[in-house]
Parts: structure tokens; C-alpha cells; sequence
């Protein structure tokens, strides 16, 4: 996509559409009287007759009166002026995404200032433009053999300002990243399991590593059991499928300190093996890797960004069947730590995975830990499909976090986890921990079982399972993977960043 920025006169625009953001009360954005000079005075009265709309998230497309290259308006409704904030206004973005890939247009200009109120700042809007629109064009990719239209693509933006040049360009292409890398996620929660195999994901974590010059390690299945790490090797016992251990460093210092951690439990498919899933469970089960591709999005994000703090990416991917070779209830395995596991629920594999993988970060120098997971349907029961439940051990480092989520507007809710919950995961008569104490208290019980491989380390436990997917389109995207948390972890590791008084 190319990228200008270019002064505000609007009878030199030379894209397809003018992006025009109006709120309630029009004449009090700066240079509108300019606007309606070029536009026409007729639409004085289409404003006061409500034929162009100002209401909130409504658009209104018409066409140009003038002969030239441009040929319509989009009328962005932004309602009360100073009610506006920068998530609505994100998702006023990802609206005109989606109407742009609707539209077929390959070329805009947004005048930047018409967005403006007392808290967002042209600055903001740079950014925030890219990102909705960003998001809002993504298309699920499909496999169909029918279908003979040719894509259209975005591929050109003009930034209408009269502000920095520079600075402006910097924060549109910030957004832009940040856009990308959601989308890059969401496709690959989208992908079928049969295309998306953990050995395929290790070749997209392998060529991501490449591309931003990480330092990328890969472990199979005989690393695996050399090393011991057999809660892993529990969950893929039943498939044909070898297991992969990504894991990515990117090393802003010299020195291995002081480095946060960033775990994805990357499940193909997951069947529940044994504890078998209902036939209605077991579709959408694909995007069991909802974590492995929010880490590995955040992972492209810091890339770009190349933010002054340590990071080490862990991914483990296996998917989890059903076979004579399949692990069972009441099975008793070894993890990678020493601590051995009570197997009471198959389909409780995604904490065993996560065990491993956080074991693994730790012994690899990883000072923080912040594992993020489609880890069970209690999350969903509890706080609903929009809202992503969170544990933590460690105040500060979540509040950091949530301050990274309200930057995003990313809804996170922590839960509690008590010693109460700690002596249910640990009883067992035959093993340190179980992996299933009960239905109750479900999400705290996974991400608990998490905790128990963390110890002491500043940890947080991020579960999607109900915001990894959406069920229908919304603001900022299709049906399908939403990409959730990519953000809110790169933004973790930017905020940290900034914290470094070397920085």
C-alpha cells in the first residue's frame, strides 16, 4: 500500500473517495466551511434534512459534483463531539474498511482533521485510521473452486493534513503493522487443520524468525523425549501428526536479562481425545491455536518495531486424537519440570501443552511469563464471548498489561485464583497435581494448573476461548479468528520497554 501525506485542498484530491468524518455539530470542525466551498452548499441542507447522517457509526456515500479523478464521499457519523473516544472511533475505521473492500476501491484520501476532538489528537487518527481500516478489510480466505472474482485491494492512502509530514506517515504505519499482524493471526486460526499441521506452523514461526532476523529454535518429537517433556508428548500420543516446540528470541540487548516470555498453546485440532468432545463441540475445534497465533502475530508486531526489551516466544503444537497409541483417564505422566500429572480429562490437554512450554521459557532465562490460550469453555461461561479472563501472581506486572488492554481496547477481567483453588489442582492419590479438579470454577482451574509450572515467576494467564472467534461479522472483522490479544501483547512488550531506564 502506498502511503502519502498531502496538504488539505480538496479540489487537488486524486484518489477514488474523500473519507470525511462528521460530527453532529460539522461547522465546528476546522476548515469545514473550506469543505462545503468545494463540496456544494446543498449539503447544508441534506446535513439538516438528515439525507447525510452525523449519527454515530453511520455512513453516508454520495457522489462528487465536481468533474475529476474523484469520484465519491464517505460521510463517517461520529455523533456527539465530545463523547468520541479512541475505541469507537477504531471501530468507526473498521466500518470504513469493510466498505471500501464492499466498494471494490483501490484508492482513498481521509482528511485526518475532521476526526479530531479535545481527546483525540491527529496523531491518534493517523494511527487509529490505519488500524480499523486495517482490520476492517480482511477477508476469511476460503478454498472454493466456484468462485472466479478477482480480489481488490487498498493500495492507495492519502492523508489529508496540514500537521507534520513525518510524524504522521510514522504513526499510520505503526497502525498498519499492528493491522497486519492481526490479520496475519486471524488467517491462521482460520486455516483447516488438515492445512495447518504443527509442522506447517513451525515452517511459518521458521520464516517469520528469518524475516526479522530472530534467533529460532525448533524441537520434534525425539527432542522432546530427550529433553522429558512428557505432558507435550501425553497429548500427541494419538496422532500420526509429529509435535513441534517453536521457540523465537528477539534480543534488543546484549545481555539474556530481564526478558519476557510470551507462551501459545498451539492445538491444531483438538478432538478431547478420549474425554471426547459432542459432535456439535468438535467443529470450529481448528482454532484451538488461537494463543500460538496471537503470540506469533505480537512476535511480527515487535519485529517491525523492534521495541527495547528482550523476548522469547514458546509455541508448543500437537493436535489431540483419539487412537490405540492415545494417552487416557488415569493415565499418570511426567513433565518437563519433574512434577508428575493425574490424568482425569483428555480433553483438559491444552494446560498440559502450556505446562511444558512455560517450563521451557523459564529454563531458557524467561523473567516474565504471560501465556495466552483457547483453554476452556468456562471462560465463556463465566464472562461471555467478548471479554478474555485473566490469573495473575503478580500485581505490578498486570497492571501494566491492563493498562496495555485499555490502550488497545482489548476487555480483559481477572478472575481469582485462591489456595483453595491450588489444593483441588494438587490433590491427587497418585500424582503431584491432576489436570481436571471439576466443572466449577473451570477457567480457574486451567489457568491454575498453569501457575503451578510458573512458581514464583511474575505471571499472567490469558484465556480466549471466547474471544478468539467471532460467531458473526462485527466492527472490525469477518466471522472467523479475530486475532485476539495481538495487540495487547505487543503493546505489553512496548510499555515494559519504555520502563527500562537504559531506554
Amino acid at each position: 500500500m502506498k502511503v502519502n501525506v498531502a496538504g488539505i485542498n480538496f479540489n487537488e484530491v486524486q484518489t477514488e473517495v474523500l473519507i470525511v468524518g462528521t460530527f453532529k455539530h460539522p461547522e465546528n470542525t476546522q476548515g469545514w466551511s473550506d469543505f462545503v466551498s468545494f463540496y456544494g452548499s446543498s449539503l447544508e441542507k441534506w446535513l439538516k434534512a438528515g439525507d447525510v447522517s452525523t449519527d454515530h457509526k453511520k455512513l453516508t456515500k454520495l457522489p462528487t459534483l465536481q468533474e475529476g479523478k474523484l469520484q465519491r464521499i464517505f460521510f463517517v457519523g461520529l455523533g456527539d463531539r465530545k463523547t468520541l473516544d479512541q475505541d469507537e472511533l477504531r471501530d468507526i475505521f473498521g466500518t470504513v474498511g469493510k466498505e471500501l473492500v464492499s466498494s471494490k476501491t483501490s484508492s482513498v484520501s481521509i482528511w485526518l482533521d475532521s476526526f479530531i476532538n479535545e481527546d483525540i489528537e491527529i496523531e491518534d487518527v493517523a494511527y487509529l485510521s490505519a488500524e480499523g481500516i486495517g482490520m476492517g478489510l480482511y477477508k476469511v480466505p476460503n478454498y472454493k473452486t466456484s468462485s472466479n472474482e478477482v480480489e481488490t485491494y487498498l493500495d492507495n492512502v492519502d492523508l489529508l493534513t496540514n500537521s507534520d509530514e513525518q510524524e504522521i506517515l510514522a504513526y499510520f504505519e505503526v497502525g498498519q503493522v499492528y493491522a497486519e499482524a492481526v490479520n496475519e493471526a486471524r488467517t491462521l486460526v482460520n486455516m483447516p487443520s488438515n492445512v495447518l499441521t504443527a509442522t506447517k506452523m513451525a515452517e511459518y514461526a521458521k520464516e517469520l524468525a528469518e524475516t526479522y532476523d530472530f534467533e529460532y529454535e525448533e524441537l520434534g518429537k525425539a527432542e522432546m523425549e530427550e529433553l522429558g517433556m512428557g505432558a507435550i508428548l501425553a497429548v500427541n500420543q494419538g496422532s500420526t501428526e509429529e509435535p513441534r516446540l517453536m521457540v523465537i528470541k528477539y534480543r534488543a540487548n546484549e545481555e539474556w536479562t530481564d526478558v519476557v516470555g510470551l507462551v501459545g498453546k498451539g492445538i491444531t485440532y483438538d478432538t478431547g481425545g478420549y474425554s471426547i468432545k459432542p459432535k456439535d463441540g468438535l467443529v470450529g475445534m481448528k482454532g484451538d491455536m488461537g494463543g500460538a497465533a496471537a503470540v506469533l502475530g505480537a512476535m511480527r508486531i515487535i519485529g517491525e518495531t523492534r521495541p527495547n526489551k528482550n523476548v522469547i516466544a514458546v509455541i508448543a503444537s500437537t493436535d489431540n486424537m483419539i487412537s490405540g497409541n492415545a494417552f487416557k483417564p488415569d493415565d499418570v505422566i511426567t513433565s518437563l519440570s519433574g512434577k508428575t500429572i493425574e490424568i482425569l480429562n483428555t480433553d483438559a490437554e491444552g494446560r498440559l501443552v502450556l505446562a511444558d512450554s512455560v517450563t521451557y521459557a523459564k529454563q531458557q532465562g524467561a523473567n516474565y511469563i504471560v501465556d495466552v490460550a483457547t483453554l476452556t469453555g468456562g471462560v465463556i461461561i463465566a464472562l461471555g464471548k467478548d471479554k478474555t479472563g485473566a490469573l495473575t501472581n503478580d500485581e505490578t506486572f498486570f497492571e501494566t498489561f491492563l493498562e496495555a488492554t485499555v490502550e488497545t481496547g482489548e476487555f480483559v477481567w481477572r478472575l481469582p485464583l485462591t489456595e483453595s483453588d491450588k489444593k483441588r489442582i494438587r490433590k491427587s492419590d497418585v500424582a503431584d497435581l491432576n489436570n481436571s479438579p471439576g466443572r466449577d470454577g473451570h477457567m480457574i482451574f486451567g489457568g491454575g494448573f498453569v501457575g503451578e509450572f510458573v512458581e514464583n515467576t511474575p505471571w499472567i494467564h490469558l484465556d480466549i476461548a471466547g474471544t478468539s472467534d467471532a460467531s458473526a461479522a462485527h466492527d472490525l472483522g469477518p466471522k472467523g479468528g479475530t486475532g485476539a490479544m495481538v495487540r495487547s501483547l505487543a503493546t505489553l512488550v512496548e510499555r515494559m520497554s519504555l520502563e527500562n531506564p537504559e531506554e
